[in-house]
């Protein structure tokens, strides 16, 4: 491909130079995408690194949190402190430490009992044997099964069986929901 331009001033190229672009393998779409890996790859290599940084201060974050000692007591009784529970030059303040374990213990204590609480009630419902051994949705199944295979030209004429069938999966909904919400 040979482009030309007309100026007023005369411009010439060597015949050096016209040859080596000429014969430059590279063109605009190879150097756009050249560009463009070159992009990702300084975009990939900039969120690795901040990937890197943030999972190091996530780390240090959870290494404070653990070795730091429980601030629960402090902000449940900030007034309960009296001056032989201060720590010294830096010390670990004992008392406060065993005021927290007991408040997590507390909270393990009330959480357990919440899960029990909850397997109990869920026990107690039994929700899908009852719509496994409901009789009269099978009956309804059974019907519109029964009508599609005689009808299967005309499905349409099962009009009735499926609304049977419908009423029963409304009245299982509605037990199903008063059982729910008790």
């Amino acid at each position: 491909m040979m482009l030309t331009y007309f100026s007023e001033s005369p411009v010439n190229f060597s015949p050096d130079l016209i040859n080596a672009l000429q014969a430059s393998p590279e063109t605009d779409s190879t150097r756009s995408k050249d560009l463009e890996l070159h992009i990702q790859q300084r975009v990939h290599s900039e969120l690795a690194r901040l990937d890197a940084e943030h999972s190091k201060r996530l780390a240090e974050l959870q290494d404070q949190i653990s070795t730091s000692p429980d601030s629960t007591t402090e902000s449940i009784h900030p007034d309960a402190r009296t001056p032989d529970q201060s720590t010294s030059s830096g010390g670990v303040d004992h008392k406060a430490a065993a005021e927290g374990d007991k408040l997590r213990d507390l909270s393990r204590q009330s959480v357990q009992k919440e899960i029990d609480m909850l397997k109990e009630k869920l026990k107690r419902r039994k929700l899908k044997e009852d719509v496994v051994q409901d009789k009269e949705i099978d009956k309804a199944k059974g019907e519109v099964i029964k009508c599609l295979r005689l009808n299967d030209r005309r499905p349409l004429d099962c009009w009735r069986e499926v609304e049977a069938f419908k009423e029963e999966v409304g009245r299982l909904e509605k037990s199903f929901l008063g059982k729910v919400m008790d």
